[in-house]
């Protein structure tokens, strides 16, 4: 009898063996360098080379753990697809990174849910598997460098870094001059994310023709019943605000080719883009209307598109446009940019659906419902002339408190109400706020957001040549970065000021803290082992690195104070 002696062969040391063991900032570092490849061999037009270099990375375990990482950490993560399958746990997350494979791979269909549009209509969207999201943002990850480096310069939806208020000030750029174009036109794209050409997609999109054909050919499944996809991308998919943006890039660069470069310029062509929502200015009504509309429901066409003929309008500057929440209106000459009055309704409505929701609740549990919503409108809108609209909103919302206040005490005096629930403070009479008792002795102060207390800050647009991927520009990107980090948590002191003490990096992999990547309040010394809640005890982490801290066993530390020179 042969007997065979069989000995264990370890693992290499860099090859993680469980979800928690895999080093972030190598994996991140790993493929940002690829993805500066493509977009490096993308700008000189080296196409078989960026295939190539798609397939090297899509095929890659770091991006494999990072597209894991990105469904299982955004806001989607507890919506499950027709499998009702979470990825929940942290072998969850292991198992599915090391099963994503382009061999075999099959999505499953689409689960139909709808959400309300603000004009009392509904927008379906189709929510995939964790397994369909997680190949969608693994392919991404090859995608995104191509769509920023040959994306329109002045779009800027779904795109890194870029916002609405980018937009916005391209706008105030395009307009404000009294020499500026006079008239605009307004264009609304029919069922955008519905109607996109199928084949038009898989001819033009740099990415596996065989992947997205699966995907566009998914199907979605609505009321048990399975139903074709024969075209459109379906809204809820993480590639598909990435796709949409591809198929209209060209818009702005190729209208400009079309009328000329010089003959554009004279004309004041300008072309400002928000995912699907556009707005064309130039010189006169006659050259939006007979030129430059034709020409645009042309390029549409051919995608598979058309503007919606209610909603598109040539309009004079002077009576305005509403456009991404705002109002662009020249009065005697100077451009005002306001909150539009119809979201300034839906806002108005929704406050009111939260006071309507809580008649029964603690004043304390209102405010904290409140307080978020009203933050967040008001930060919305700081860019732009919004003092008047912010004074009369805080009205309104003071006689919808004045209302739920008096209904649930019918038998008490008004003053007795108003002793209870508003408050004199700071030279402010009827300031909605209460008191509350934490310990003995220990009080906290919960009041209501002012919206009127904003100040009003210019944005500082973004240039439109910028390009994430673009290694000349990787400073800017930085500065640009951090500015708008600070910008977004000035009301958060002590998180500002420890994400400035760090320099905007987690102190455990190194990599910047974003919006989109989130953070966690860390405390080195645990509070149940005695540690305080003081800044000198406290870093911020990512989610995943909090949880990976935690589950190794790991310390961080403070970072040394610089005092300079």
């Amino acid at each position: 009898m042969i007997v065979h002696s069989l000995k264990a062969v370890s693992a290499p040391s860099d090859i993680p063996q469980q979800w928690h063991d895999i080093d972030w900032c190598r994996v991140q570092r790993n493929v940002r360098a690829m993805q500066l490849r493509i977009a490096k061999a993308c700008r000189e037009g080296q196409w078989r080379r960026v295939k190539a270099l798609q397939r090297m990375l899509t095929r890659s375990r770091t991006a494999r753990y990072l597209a894991v990482r990105r469904v299982t950490e955004n806001q989607g993560k507890r919506t499950a697809g027709v499998d009702r399958v979470l990825w929940d746990t942290p072998d969850a997350k292991w198992k599915a990174a090391n099963g994503l494979k382009r061999h075999g791979y099959k999505p499953r269909p689409l689960r139909r849910v709808f959400i309300p549009k603000s004009n009392g209509t509904e927008r379906p969207l189709g929510i995939p598997t964790m397994t369909d999201r997680a190949m969608q943002a693994l392919y991404l990850l090859a995608l995104a460098p191509i769509a920023e480096t040959t994306g329109d310069p002045n779009s800027y939806g779904f795109r890194i870094e870029r916002s609405t208020a980018d937009a916005m000030g391209q706008l105030f750029v395009c307009l404000s001059k009294k020499v500026s174009a006079q008239w605009v036109l307004e264009a609304d794209i029919k069922g955008c994310f519905d109607h996109i050409n199928h084949d038009w997609l898989i001819a033009n999109i740099p990415t596996d023709k065989a992947i997205l054909r699966k995907w566009l050919k998914a199907g979605v499944i609505h009321k048990g019943q399975l139903q074709a996809t024969n075209a459109g991308t379906p809204q809820g998919g993480i590639i598909s605000p990435t796709l949409a943006n591809m198929v209209l890039d060209g818009l702005e660069t190729q209208l400009k080719q079309h009328l000329g470069v010089t003959r554009a310029k004279k004309l004041k062509i300008n072309v400002v883009r928000y995912a699907d929502d556009f707005v064309i200015t130039g010189s006169s009504k006659e050259v939006l209307v007979n030129e430059v509309k034709p020409w645009v429901e042309q390029f549409l066409a051919v995608r598979g598109l058309q503007l919606s003929l209610e909603k598109t309008h040539v309009v004079h500057i002077d009576e305005g446009f509403d456009f991404l929440g705002w109002n662009f209106r020249k009065y005697g000459g100077k451009l005002l940019i306001k909150p539009s009055k119809k979201n300034v309704r839906t806002f108005y409505r929704k406050v009111k659906e939260v006071i309507s929701a809580n008649k029964a609740v603690k004043q304390e549990n209102l405010i904290r419902l409140l307080n978020p919503v009203l933050r967040g409108w008001a930060l919305y809108h700081q860019p732009v002339v919004a003092k008047k609209a912010y004074s009369r909103m805080d009205y309104q919302i003071f006689k919808a408190l004045w209302h739920w206040a008096k209904r649930r005490h019918p038998n008490k005096s008004l003053d007795w109400i108003r002793k209870k629930y508003f408050k004199h403070i700071e030279g402010r009479s009827w300031v909605f706020r209460t008191t509350l008792l934490i310990e003995a002795e220990v009080k906290e102060e919960i009041r209501l957001y002012t919206l009127e207390a904003t100040p009003i800050e210019r944005h500082r647009k973004i240039s439109g040549e910028y390009n994430p991927f673009d290694p000349v520009m990787e400073e800017m990107g930085e500065k640009l970065r951090m500015s708008r980090m600070l910008g977004k948590l000035k009301y958060r002191r002590q998180v500002s000021s420890l994400f400035q003490s760090q320099k905007g990096l987690c102190l455990l992999c190194k990599n910047p803290i974003t919006r989109e990547t989130g953070w966690h309040d860390h405390h080195i010394i645990y509070r149940s082992q005695g540690g305080g809640d003081s800044l000198s005890n406290r870093v911020l982490l990512h989610p995943i690195c909090h949880q990976q801290l935690h589950a190794r066993g790991l310390t961080v530390n403070k970072p040394a104070p610089n005092y300079g020179g």
